[in-house]
């Protein structure tokens, strides 16, 4: 299976603790599929919440498609994911027990069809996020140190 990474929210790795990653369909519309091949999209503060229907994407922002006609879609609308009923069981119960939340960290075409991973995070304190940027500072040096030793 051919997969193609179209965005990562990196937000996200940084705010939170990933727990479980688990793939979504969404349900689009086609000026909203045609934006996102585009890469015409963000996460932003984006967020899923579960409803008695199933999963909902909220505030992931799509852009309008330019060569649509009228009949574009609204950037910012909430937009059903697609995940079976025991599947969204069992999310529900760990987000409504352990205080975690669940939030998109992938969008990506599979095939031919536009998949979301969503994550079920806890979020990372002060002090984790900061141990954080140290680590990844260190590492730049250390990589920018090895370029130089290897001139």
């Amino acid at each position: 299976m051919a997969i193609k990474v179209l965005q990562t929210n990196k937000k996200a790795y940084f705010n939170y603790e990933v727990v479980e990653d688990i793939e979504c369909g969404i349900a689009l519309l086609g000026s909203e599929v045609k934006s996102i091949r585009a890469n015409r999209f963000s996460f932003g503060d984006s967020f899923v919440k579960i409803t008695d229907k199933g999963l909902v994407l909220v505030s992931l922002h799509i852009s309008k498609y330019k060569q649509s006609n009228m009949c574009n879609h609204e950037p910012e609308r909430e937009r059903a994911l697609l995940a079976h009923k025991q599947e969204i069981k069992r999310l529900r119960r760990r987000v409504e027990e352990k205080g975690m939340t669940l939030v998109p960290t992938k969008i990506y075409l599979k095939e031919n069809l536009v998949k979301v991973q969503i994550s079920l995070c806890r979020g990372k304190r002060l002090r984790d996020k900061r141990e954080a940027i140290k680590a990844r500072d260190n590492k730049r040096s250390l990589d920018r140190e090895m370029r130089e030793f290897n001139r």
